[in-house]
């Protein structure tokens, strides 16, 4: 009979080894751009949200840092989300998109959303995105991948339907 361990674990044990770091923290080089691509829909996986955070922290290690929000992840920049009100959490976690791209905003992100598929797909009007997010054309998301692409600049895309 195999062994295992009995003890349960309570709050606040650690069940790995969070200390240890593989790789060096890198961080970026003066002028370095990051752009990050993401094609997800709000609130149907975890990918919107890690990479919202993957993103911060990118901006956080000092690269000039864009995010491009297309297909349905320009619904991320929604200003009218909440319920019963705007602003409104009805549940926890309701309202972690637009913290985490308000956080992306005022620690200098740009933040681009696409108005073809905020409009044409969702009905979702330029003056329902939060301030600070650049509607941009949807011919723009291909030059945001070429102006990457010429700057050197990490890119990190994501696709998901």
């Amino acid at each position: 009979m195999a062994e295992f361990a009995s003890e349960r674990v309570q709050p606040g044990d650690a069940i790995v080894d969070y200390e240890q770091k593989v790789f060096p923290d890198i961080q970026a080089e003066e002028g370095e751009q990051a752009w990050v691509f993401m094609h997800t829909v709000p609130f149907e996986g975890s990918v919107g949200l890690v990479n919202m955070l993957t993103t911060t922290r990118i901006n956080r290690k000092g690269f000039d840092t864009h995010l491009v929000l297309y297909g349905p992840g320009s619904l991320m920049a929604s200003a009218s989300r909440g319920f019963p009100k705007v602003g409104d959490e009805a549940f926890p976690g309701a309202m972690a998109y637009n913290r985490q791209i308000q956080t992306m905003l005022d620690e200098g992100v740009s933040v681009y959303a696409c108005r073809f598929s905020a409009a044409m797909l969702y009905g979702m009007r330029e003056a329902d995105m939060m301030e600070g997010v650049q509607p941009i054309n949807p011919l723009d998301v291909l030059d945001a991948t070429l102006t990457a692409y010429r700057a050197k600049a990490l890119v990190l895309a994501t696709w998901t339907l």
